[in-house]
């Protein structure tokens, strides 16, 4: 299998990736567009793609569970039953499978993302322990 080296993701260019149209659950004007390019590994047990997205809030449930390094602007999540968390370029996140949060960009967001595919999550596979930034 090759190898697949992106060398700055936030140099590529919007048109790059595939349109993913207006988030599904946007909270208000302006509504957020996304689009995103996904690169699945072996027989499915790992999905890692990049992931754009345009000012706006949204509301979205993470039914996996993911970890993500942004690499170009900043955001807010709002997890359910949580304090907000200021997300910043360079800073990853893990989030657990089942939560439920908002999200808000001011600007356009971008970040890597990895979670288990289909078969892993056919599997039952889930990751090990995460640490949340304390950074308000």
């Amino acid at each position: 299998m090759p190898i697949t080296v992106v060398r700055s993701p936030a140099d590529i260019p919007s048109t790059a990736l595939k349109d993913f149209g207006p988030v599904l659950q946007p909270l208000g004007e302006p509504v957020s567009r996304s689009g995103r390019e996904v690169l699945q590994e072996g027989d499915g047990a790992l999905e890692v793609g990049l992931w754009e997205c345009t000012p706006g809030r949204w509301r979205r449930r993470v039914m996996e569970p993911e970890f993500r390094h942004f690499v170009a602007s900043r955001c807010v999540f709002e997890l359910d039953g949580g304090e907000p968390v200021a997300i910043a370029a360079g800073d990853s996140v893990s989030f657990p499978a089942n939560s439920q949060r908002t999200g808000i960009a001011e600007e356009t967001l971008r970040r890597n993302r990895v979670s288990p595919g289909a078969a892993a999550a056919d599997r039952g596979a889930s990751p090990g322990p995460c640490r949340r930034d304390p950074r308000p």
